[in-house]
């Protein structure tokens, strides 16, 4: 039998999509920027991140 190690971060996961909803509603982005941004703005964040995470 092996063990299972369940880690939850909720409160992490909270707190980002808090501020990510703050910085929407601080630059006044209208509904259909607000979407792209949603969609397009973690993949831009990944791609720019990424090579730090590659040893």
């Amino acid at each position: 039998m092996h063990k299972v190690k369940v880690e939850q971060h909720t409160f992490t996961g909270g707190m980002w999509f808090v501020a990510w909803l703050f910085t929407i509603g601080y630059l006044q982005l209208t509904a259909g920027k607000a979407i792209l941004a949603i969609i397009l703005w973690p993949y831009y964040l990944g791609a720019h991140f990424s090579p730090l995470l590659v040893s």
